[in-house]
């Protein structure tokens, strides 16, 4: 076999989810310029160069492709199918990561001509393996508010309770038990009660919160237990 045939590229995919109370869960595609899939979404990602890093790579292509930078993008998935790519053999390292969305305007930029969000349960057809990739975020998503806190990157920086049950409901994809909800997310001793109130038309005005930064954090570090 040829040196050539023996060659594997490396790529990144970047799966950004952003977080809007009107809208729900979105995630970041973009439009390919050039093929394949010509004027096919696809997440933003390519070539990893010789000289960098993958999180300098990953980081590089979102800005290059959506106009965006995300502090903190964790590392999903590897992809190896051979025919993944159908101009060579490219391995793709996935990472994903969590944006509040008002905070970001996408710019379309290099071998891109559009970026734009799409709510996760709206997604148009996928180039490459990507809806496979994009499966597999939104299934780390999920299991993610049962083991680290969730909210930080999301929410507002004052909220009232009922954000971030909706924000929990919208990730998990069912109801959840407000009271029962509320009684052991504030066991987790991660939210401060504000004394201004928030009314949202009939019925009592309802306590506004946020995040403690110090001990989120922590948790988020230490880990935790969350079933509701």
């Amino acid at each position: 076999m040829s040196a050539g045939k023996n060659k594997i590229n490396l790529s990144v995919d970047a799966v950004v989810f952003g977080y809007d109370k009107e809208t729900g869960i979105s995630l970041i595609l973009i439009k390919r310029k050039n093929p394949p899939f010509q004027g096919t979404w696809a997440l933003p990602g390519g070539l990893v160069k010789y000289e960098e890093s993958l999180e300098t790579a990953v980081q590089r292509e979102l800005k290059e492709e959506t106009g965006i930078q995300v502090n903190y993008l964790e590392q999903l998935y590897s992809y190896g199918a051979p025919d993944r790519d159908p101009r060579n053999r490219v391995v793709s390292i996935a990472y994903y990561g969590l944006i509040r969305q008002s905070q970001y305007q996408l710019y379309a930029d290099t071998d891109a001509t559009e970026a734009k969000w799409f709510n996760i349960n709206q997604l148009p057809k996928l180039a490459f393996d990507h809806h496979q990739i994009v499966d597999t975020a939104i299934r780390r998503l999920k299991n993610k508010t049962t083991y680290e806190p969730i909210g930080f990157e999301l929410l507002d920086q004052k909220f009232p309770f009922i954000q971030l049950l909706t924000l929990y409901e919208t990730i998990r994809g069912k109801k959840l038990d407000r009271r029962n909800f509320k009684k052991k997310f504030l066991q987790l001793g991660i939210l401060e009660e504000l004394p201004e109130k928030h009314s949202a038309g009939k019925g009592r005005p309802g306590s506004v919160y946020k995040f403690k930064e110090k001990a989120y954090f922590e948790l988020k570090e230490k880990g935790m237990v969350f079933e509701v």
